[in-house]
C-alpha cells in the first residue's frame, strides 16, 4: 500500500512541476527542476519501500510500471511542446509503451510479470536487457539525467537575461546540443529495451487467439 501511494504522489508531483515550468519565472522553474528530480527519485524509493516493509506484490509492480509511463509520457510531451526535443521522441517512446504494456497485461494475466522471478522474458539474453537490475538502473538513469538536464536547461535560459550571467550563445548551443544526444540515446535504451518484450511475447502479437465466449 505505500508503495503504491508512493506511485500516486509522483504522478500528482509530475503535473505540478509541468505547472511550474509554465510560469515562466527562474526561480520557479528552478523549483520544478528540483521538483522533476525528486519525482524520479520517488521511482526508485516505492520499489525499495515495497521490498523493505516486504509488501511488494505482483499487482504493485505492475502499477509502478504505470506510474513510470506516466511521468515519462507527461514529461517527454511538455519538453516538445516546449521545443526541447523533437516531437517524434515522445511519439515513439508512448507507441513503444502501450506496445509492450499490452504484451505484459496478456502475460500478467497468465501469471507472468515485467520483472522480477515470474518474469515474462524467457531467455537469459532478454531478461538481461529488459529485467535486469543494470539495465532497468541505467535507463531509470539516464531518463533521469535527461529530464533534469532539460529543466535546467529551461532554467538557464530565462535566468542568462534576467540575472545577466556572462554565459554566451555559443556555449548555450553545446549544451542544447548535448541535450539532444542524451535524449536520442535515451529513446535508443527505450526502443532496445522493448523489442525484447515484443519478440518474447510474439506468440500474443501474431497467434490468432478468441476467448472461449466468442466460441460459436
Amino acid at each position: 500500500m505505500e508503495a503504491n501511494i508512493l506511485t500516486l504522489v509522483r504522478i500528482a508531483l509530475v503535473f505540478v512541476a509541468v505547472g511550474m515550468f509554465e510560469v515562466r519565472h527562474p526561480i520557479v522553474l528552478a523549483g520544478a527542476t528540483v521538483l522533476v528530480g525528486f519525482v524520479l527519485y520517488l521511482d526508485a524509493l516505492d520499489g525499495y519501500v515495497a521490498r523493505k516493509l516486504n509488501v511488494a506484490s505482483d499487482f504493485g509492480a505492475l502499477f509502478d510500471i504505470v506510474g513510470d509511463r506516466i511521468v515519462e509520457a507527461v514529461l517527454w510531451i511538455y519538453f516538445a511542446y516546449a521545443g526541447m526535443v523533437s516531437l517524434w521522441v515522445p511519439m515513439i517512446v508512448i507507441t513503444r509503451g502501450f506496445l509492450t504494456d499490452s504484451v505484459r497485461t496478456v502475460e500478467f494475466q497468465a501469471g507472468h510479470t515485467a520483472f522480477g522471478e515470474k518474469t515474462m522474458m524467457k531467455s537469459p539474453f532478454t531478461r538481461f536487457l529488459v529485467a535486469s537490475r543494470f539495465s532497468r538502473g541505467l535507463y531509470g538513469g539516464m531518463k533521469a539525467a535527461l529530464f533534469v538536464y532539460l529543466g535546467f536547461l529551461r532554467f538557464l535560459v530565462l535566468a542568462i537575461p534576467a540575472y545577466g550571467w556572462p554565459i554566451s550563445d555559443g556555449i548555450l548551443g553545446v549544451m542544447h546540443l548535448i541535450a539532444t544526444i542524451l535524449a536520442y540515446a535515451t529513446v535508443a535504451l527505450c526502443v532496445i529495451r522493448g523489442l525484447p518484450v515484443l519478440w518474447d511475447g510474439r506468440n500474443i502479437l501474431f497467434q490468432k487467439t478468441y476467448s472461449s465466449s466468442l466460441e460459436p
